[in-house]
């Protein structure tokens, strides 16, 4: 029987505005009142999960920050920190590469610079960090760094991020999240993790859970889960990875499976 269901969000459950699909309330509900739980998973800043799934917030679990921070009612279950000498390190490497934005990702809120204060990608920055704020220096940001997240408008950051940022493979996790982010965190920090983790304080079994992913940041939360899926619009690592296959995010793949679900046909 399903007891949980983690879900990533762009490319995976949102629609191709951002949005979440028509009739995912009464779906979510549905849901609940099965005593199925919804847990968000997600690069997004937990301020952006809350925002979106705002009537609900009280309910979900949410993997905010590719699993780096876990929350539940307000309350912190989770988290993986970055040593703010490393992430300062990070960032500077970020900021000698042209056309990059930089964001430094606290528990708090997101921070960037003046230079990178540019209306366009304040637009892009909002759809993923609600909470922003920025800065003149760094060193002097009082908060807990959990991430730093790059980013190309062009749509490029596979060949002009991901490569620069190996250089800290060996001490950090380097995730392409989509083709203009990428994010480094903790070493031995992923959605998995956090699923797996999530597990552990629910005492619910991975045969319990269902995982959606599009990209490679899904990619240990399909590892944690009996029931995996990847869109039909995921990247092939995802696919190869998955156990099952849900249509794409267009076609909100993510409704279908858990209308199956609610039919009982994965208990």
């Amino acid at each position: 029987m399903i007891r949980l269901i983690f879900s990533d969000m762009d490319g995976t459950l949102l629609d191709e505005q951002g949005n979440l699909p028509a009739g995912f309330g009464d779906l979510y509900r549905r849901l609940r009142a099965r005593g199925i739980r919804f847990a968000p998973a997600s690069g997004r800043q937990y301020a952006s999960l809350v925002q979106t799934f705002a009537p609900w917030q009280d309910e979900m679990i949410f993997l905010a920050e590719n699993g780096t921070m876990v929350m539940e009612r307000d309350r912190e279950l989770f988290s993986r920190p970055v040593d703010t000498a490393m992430a300062l390190e990070v960032m500077r490497t970020g900021e000698k590469l042209a056309g990059v934005h930089c964001v430094l990702c606290g528990k708090k809120r997101g921070y960037l610079h003046a230079e990178d204060d540019a209306p366009a990608f304040r637009a892009e920055l909002a759809k993923y960090i609600t909470l922003s704020t920025v800065v003149e220096d760094f060193t002097a940001v009082d908060d807990v760094p959990i991430k730093i997240a790059f980013f190309d408008s062009a749509g490029r950051a596979e060949q002009t991020i991901f490569p620069v940022m190996q250089q800290y493979a060996a001490r950090m996790q380097v995730t392409l999240s989509s083709a203009h982010w990428v994010d480094v965190y903790e070493q031995g920090v992923s959605k998995g993790v956090a699923a797996r983790r999530v597990q552990e304080l629910f005492g619910i079994t991975p045969d319990e859970c269902v995982a959606f992913g599009d990209y490679g940041n899904d990619l240990e939360m399909m590892d944690a889960v009996t029931h995996s899926f990847a869109m039909e619009n995921a990247i092939p690592a995802v696919k190869e990875r998955a156990r099952y296959r849900a249509p794409s995010n267009r076609e909100h793949g993510v409704m279908e499976v858990c209308e199956r679900i609610l039919a009982g046909e994965f208990d």
